[in-house]
């Protein structure tokens, strides 16, 4: 059974059931999302948790409409001035997680980019955030990416995050935003997906 995840209703109103395939509204958010993940994940067995959802681009990173693969995402887990959290001796954050890398390279060599996500609890609406989260090498910024990938990865689910591109991330008069573009290349990229899952039973 695959697990296709949204953050709300309307990011897979396109989506057409298919046996096999369940889908599950988590809610808005890094909280939300690995919540009703990991619920979910307690009361069923998958092989495959498919995180789809729209995302901005940081500039150079993607154009609005397209669809994208994030083969890692981030979250900022450290002091405000960019330094690690000192905690005791063992003890350590976890602050990336990966998308399942077959799936990666299928979606790639259907010509589909693979880039670096961060998760943020808000959206970026400065330049100057913008400008900092970009420097961190991130690509694309949603708000439930890194929750979806890394609740997975502690079930020992197999996972993978795909986006369509809605916005530029930055100052919200120069997001150029747009929710039809963005759900168009989610579709185009959530269907090759379902393509690359043939014949890849055994993830």
């Amino acid at each position: 059974m695959i697990l296709l995840c949204c953050a709300v209703e309307a990011e897979l109103a396109f989506w057409s059931q298919r046996d096999g395939v369940e889908r599950l509204v988590m809610g808005v958010g890094p909280v939300e999302a690995a919540s009703a993940l990991a619920a979910r994940l307690a009361r069923g067995a998958y092989r495959l948790v498919i995180n789809a959802g729209l995302a901005g681009a940081f500039d150079g990173a993607a154009s609005i409409g397209d669809g994208v693969v994030v083969a890692e995402d981030t979250m900022e887990l450290d002091l405000e001035n960019g330094e690690a959290i000192s905690l005791p001796r063992g003890d350590r954050t976890v602050e990336t997680a990966r998308s399942h890398g077959s799936l990666v390279s299928a979606l790639e060599a259907k010509r589909f980019a693979a880039v670096r996500g961060v998760t943020v609890p808000r959206v970026t609406a400065t330049e100057a955030t913008a400008a900092r989260l970009a420097a961190r090498g991130a690509q694309v910024e949603s708000m439930e990416g890194f929750a979806v990938l890394r609740a997975a990865e502690r079930a020992g689910v197999a996972a993978i995050e795909v986006r369509g591109i809605s916005n530029r991330c930055g100052a919200r008069e120069r997001s150029g935003w747009d929710f039809s573009a963005g759900i168009g290349g989610l579709q185009r990229v959530l269907d090759a997906s379902f393509e690359a899952c043939t014949g890849m039973m055994e993830l």
